[in-house]
């Protein structure tokens, strides 16, 4: 980092820095976990000899497991793409336009769940409804081993609640799809063979200014052998909107394979390690009383709000722990 031309090639700097936070993300901590325990030595030394230090030797203990179990949880992370961005994909399902809004409120708990943990965030394309919230929208979420925490998001989440949209005031139930697969910036690691892909430009829609909404410069890319198809519309450019709709097609085939290999294990142990994309992973009730609940760890919090306000590491942490239970 410390040469001259370092950030000549921007995205390769990027790439760096991040594997620069994604290292000191584990080491920081090890290091002061490590010290921490030295300096617990000493006070246990010292309460020995006076025992008015007992209570703040519990506590410096009780600080020193938290810690130890936060590394321990890191070091879960360890997919061949746990330390990549995640590149998330939510689409509103059944239930009418309470599921556009419901999408939308997915959407921005995912922003706030970024904003948290002082991840980058970048909406890559969104498609809103007529009526009210989304129809489906894609985002980046650049950080410390962020698709190794937000990898078990994949799947439908679950919304019951007394409908803002009904007005005889009936409880409807919503689904809004996630799709989360790991940013690959090593174009080499996914290789994409040009004939394979079928590639459509469009005008864009939305807010983004009179040359955006004037031009073709929304691109569609469908992956003909597996039929993956993936959009972009965010930049002015099509030219840039293209490199990102290619980016998103070779993350999305890199997670194909990765749930290739997923499989594979699981078959071992005759488990499947994973819920698929499609399946039922989270509900969350704001009728006939506030609560969620991961449908696969059983994790439950009572306060629906903080969740949406960005308070899912809980059921990130538990996902992973049950995970590998799973596999053993």
């Amino acid at each position: 980092m410390s040469a001259a031309d370092f950030w000549d090639h921007a995205e390769q700097a990027q790439a760096v820095v991040s594997q620069l936070k994604a290292l000191n993300a584990i080491i920081k901590p090890l290091a002061t976990l490590l010290a921490a325990g030295d300096d617990l030595g000493a006070l246990m030394e010292m309460a020995e000899e006076d025992g008015s230090l007992e209570e703040e030797l519990l506590q410096e203990l009780k600080k020193m497991e938290q810690s130890l179990e936060d590394l321990e949880l890191k070091s879960l992370l360890d997919g061949p793409h746990d330390n990549s961005g995640a590149i998330l994909t939510i689409n509103a399902r059944d239930g009418g336009t309470d599921a556009n809004d419901w999408a939308e409120m997915i959407l921005r708990m995912y922003l706030q769940w970024a904003q948290k943990n002082d991840y980058a965030c970048e909406i890559l394309d969104r498609q809103d409804n007529d009526e009210a919230g989304i129809n489906s929208a894609s985002l980046s979420i650049r950080g410390p081993m962020a698709y190794g925490y937000l990898k078990g998001e994949t799947g439908m989440h679950r919304l019951v609640r007394i409908s803002p949209f009904n007005s005889e005031g009936k409880r409807q139930t919503s689904f809004a799809s996630v799709d989360v697969t790991p940013e690959i910036t090593d174009e080499g690691e996914i290789e994409i063979n040009p004939s394979d892909v079928r590639v459509d430009t469009y005008r864009a829609s939305g807010a983004g200014g009179q040359h955006v909404n004037k031009t073709d410069s929304a691109v569609r890319l469908t992956h003909l052998p597996s039929q993956i198809v993936v959009q972009c519309q965010n930049e002015r450019s099509q030219h840039k909107n293209r490199a990102t709709a290619y980016k998103m097609l070779r993350a999305q085939l890199a997670r194909l394979e990765e749930d290739k290999r997923e499989a594979e294990q699981a078959a071992r142990y005759k488990d499947q390690a994973r819920v698929g994309f499609g399946s039922q992973i989270r509900n969350y009730f704001l009728h006939p009383d506030q609560r969620v609940k991961d449908a696969r760890t059983n994790y439950l919090v009572g306060n629906f709000q903080s969740v949406m306000d960005g308070g899912i590491q809980p059921f990130l942490d538990s996902y992973l722990r049950w995970r590998v239970k799973e596999q053993t």
